[in-house]
């Protein structure tokens, strides 16, 4: 069985960075369900198929940092849900914490391939709507977040 053929959206042109972003919504999927310690969740993506073509270093650090800053990047976001974080689906749950986490901690990455990114990743792993829905909070997000990117991108 090849990669492509592995994945929820096999036609895609997947990066390393991509993918790392990729295996870590799957950590925060099993941290969420099963609440595991961070290190057996890295371990366990880590010896994933096609682990080795995802960028390492960023995925180990959004999913170390996505769980130690869990509670101050659902704080973030909590205002602007429309439902309590406890009834978001775990997908959605885990791509809000990877969007919220770049936002804050990747200023590098402009913010709408923060959003880009996770919309893609709800798309390809979560229920029919879920990217409108995160791409929503992600937007309302980054005019907290990175309010001098965002309205510098508008004036453009």
């Amino acid at each position: 069985m090849t990669d492509n053929s592995t994945h929820a959206n096999p036609s895609k042109n997947r990066t390393p960075r991509h993918r790392a972003r990729e295996f870590a919504l799957q950590g925060l999927y099993q941290w969420l369900l099963n609440n595991e310690d961070a290190k057996t969740v890295v371990n366990h993506i880590r010896a994933a198929h096609g682990f080795d073509k995802a960028d390492a270093e960023h995925f180990t650090n959004l999913l170390y940092g996505a769980i130690k800053e869990s509670e101050a990047l659902r704080a973030t976001f909590a205002p602007l849900v429309d439902r309590g974080v406890a009834e978001l689906s775990p997908v959605e749950h885990a791509v809000l914490l990877i969007g919220a986490y770049e936002l804050k901690n990747n200023l590098e990455i402009p913010y709408r391939v923060v959003i880009n990114e996770a919309v893609e990743l709800t798309k390809s792993f979560g229920g029919i709507d879920g990217h409108k829905y995160v791409n929503g909070v992600l937007d309302k997000l980054a005019g907290k977040m990175r309010p001098e990117e965002v309205e510098n991108d508008k004036k453009r």
